[in-house]
């Protein structure tokens, strides 16, 4: 169990405390939570986060290569989950990656907004 988080806030669970999220939805919250956290920000845990928004520099050609290379980095310590694929798009000023996994037989995918 683990506290859900949206917008890198906590949300409420209308009874004053803060919604929690099980199993699957926690795995999700927490490989959201690595891949949009910058590697390095964290000083007492620097291999926590992913090195996403170094793909705003490269050629858009190799962006695809580079992202799953960087979600597999930020995604190693956890248990029993795959890096299947990443898709790299941008829409105007924002670049989205989405990156698919493998949990426990389950495919799964989630989608991060890098910053600009």
């Amino acid at each position: 169990m683990s506290l859900l988080l949206k917008d890198r806030d906590y949300v409420a669970d209308g009874n004053g405390g803060v919604a929690v999220v099980r199993d699957g939805e926690a795995l999700l919250n927490e490989v959201l939570f690595r891949l949009a956290a910058r590697r390095g920000s964290f000083p007492f845990l620097p291999e926590l986060g992913s090195r996403m928004e170094r793909l705003r520099r490269e050629k858009t050609s190799g962006r695809e290569i580079l992202a799953k290379q960087f979600a597999v980095e930020a995604l190693d310590d956890m248990e029993d989950v795959t890096v299947t694929d990443t898709m790299v798009r941008q829409e105007g000023d924002r670049l989205w990656v989405s990156v698919s996994l493998l949990w426990q037989g389950e495919q799964l995918s989630v989608a991060v907004q890098l910053e600009g």
